[in-house]
């Protein structure tokens, strides 16, 4: 057994549930908290804590408004468990802010490659973060001038039709007004508008994102729902991401 300095948080109701999360987790070297209901997990809610696996349906508090709460302070990423498997469910869940979204019962080696991915996924993206911070740094070092901040503040925005992507904070902006994407939404939107009219298949969007094999397709489907919400976005005729049907997503 690989000893892992990752930290997972389960909340879960059930005990048997919550037995079987343990005991699969541990087996594979993660430290694990464990939690009862909602409430629970937000107070155990710590920068220790790498990913968070979450029930949908829990007394005192779900795990709908536990993430909601825990990605005020958090980056860490979010699995959701649950018993139900619609897609207006999922898109509530991804709404919340899940990285992602497991249906019960669930096969033991699904959780473990999605738990692995979720986990490799973070940190990578911290790995990034630090690399830009550093070069910013020395970057502000070497060059203080205003002329200079400013060239290299344009060149860290991606414009795509009335939005504009800041791939420094990745945020969103249109017509002055900010639009809050969560993580996964904004990294599909630099994907597609950064090659406009390229399709890409679930398995090029997980390949271009997170250099991984594709798991299962609901999660790229729900993420895309929310991101045409958010953007107020037509499904027929959507303006921003469209559909190949049979093929994959493409910015026009």
């Amino acid at each position: 057994m690989e000893n892992r300095r990752e930290r997972i948080l389960i909340a879960d109701d059930e005990k048997e549930i919550r037995d079987i999360l343990r005991l699969l987790l541990t087996q594979e070297g993660y430290q694990v908290a464990e939690a009862e209901n909602g409430k629970e997990a937000l107070d155990k809610a710590d920068e220790g804590i790498q990913l968070y696996i979450l029930d949908v349906n829990m007394p005192v508090m779900s795990g709908f408004a536990a993430a909601m709460e825990i990605r005020k302070h958090s980056d860490a990423p979010v699995m959701f468990l649950t018993a139900y498997s619609g897609e207006a469910d999922m898109t509530i869940g991804f709404s919340s802010g899940a990285d992602d979204y497991l249906v019960k019962p669930f096969s033991n080696v699904e959780l473990l490659l999605r738990v692995r991915a979720l986990l490799r996924r973070a940190g990578r993206m911290r790995e990034a973060g630090e690399s830009r911070r550093e070069e910013e740094k020395q970057a502000g070092t070497e060059q203080e001038s205003q002329e200079t901040g400013a060239s290299q503040a344009a060149g860290n925005i991606l414009y795509y039709k009335d939005l504009q992507l800041d791939l420094d904070s990745q945020s969103v902006r249109r017509n002055g007004e900010w639009i809050l994407l969560t993580r996964t939404e904004f990294q599909l939107l630099e994907l597609f508008f950064s090659h406009p009219k390229k399709i890409f298949s679930l398995e090029n969007i997980y390949q271009s994102l997170w250099q991984e094999e594709a798991v299962g397709d609901g999660a790229i489907m729900a993420h895309i729902k929310n991101l045409r919400k958010k953007l107020n976005d037509s499904a027929r005729d959507p303006k921003y991401i469209k559909t190949a049907w049979g093929k994959g997503y493409y910015a026009d």
